[in-house]
């Protein structure tokens, strides 16, 4: 069976940063450090990509920090502000991949509400056989069972699954399980490691 690439898609398609969105909104940085740090923060949002609901996160938050209702409750509805475009390169390695008939999937923690929002948004997804979304599964990255569930949608096992992801924990996961997984950090590693696993050739 062919080889199949796996995506995450935060910090390797696209960036994210919560900070993208209150800075707009928290002008004083020392504030915004604080907010980041103790009222939003990337722990907390972790609770939504494992499948927990906006309607129960929120309003708990909000009674935690009264002072920041509307702080919180942007982040709730303007969550595409959190991410400022894509990653430099990698759409373009998804394109070249796709145009050469490498299977494409996508692992991804992300909120099943999130990502009802943002997935339109994205045509680069259009590319990808199969998306599978921690927040609709209910489980997410570096937990075993969301891996499991990666190889039974793409028929595949061990090393006929090439993964990159730009946590360290998620990759040790996917390596436990026998999958070709490089932790990502730019395009051009990115492309190297693609090259020397034979998905990409040059002038493709």
């Amino acid at each position: 069976m062919q080889k199949a690439v796996v995506f995450d898609v935060g910090r390797v398609l696209f960036q994210w940063q919560l900070g993208a969105l209150f800075e707009k909104l928290i002008e004083d940085a020392e504030e915004l450090d604080w907010f980041l740090s103790n009222v939003v923060t990337e722990e907390w949002h972790y609770e939504h990509d494992r499948g927990r609901a906006l309607a129960d996160m929120v309003p708990e938050r909000i009674a935690l920090y009264p002072q920041y209702e509307s702080h919180i409750r942007a982040y709730a509805t303007r969550f595409n502000e959190t991410v400022p475009g894509p990653v430099e390169g990698a759409h373009a390695i998804v394109e070249r991949l796709a145009a050469a008939g490498v299977p494409l999937f996508c692992l991804t923690n992300f909120g099943d509400e999130f990502w009802q929002i943002f997935r339109p948004t994205q045509p680069i997804f259009d590319h990808f056989e199969d998306i599978i979304v921690s927040g609709v599964e209910k489980v997410a990255k570096p937990e075993p069972r969301i891996y499991e569930i990666v190889e039974q949608r793409s028929g595949r096992q061990g090393d006929a699954l090439f993964f990159t992801d730009d946590n360290p924990a998620n990759i040790e996961a996917a390596r436990a399980r026998g999958w070709d997984a490089h932790l990502f950090t730019d395009a051009a590693s990115l492309e190297a490691a693609l090259f020397e696993a034979g998905l990409l050739r040059a002038g493709r």
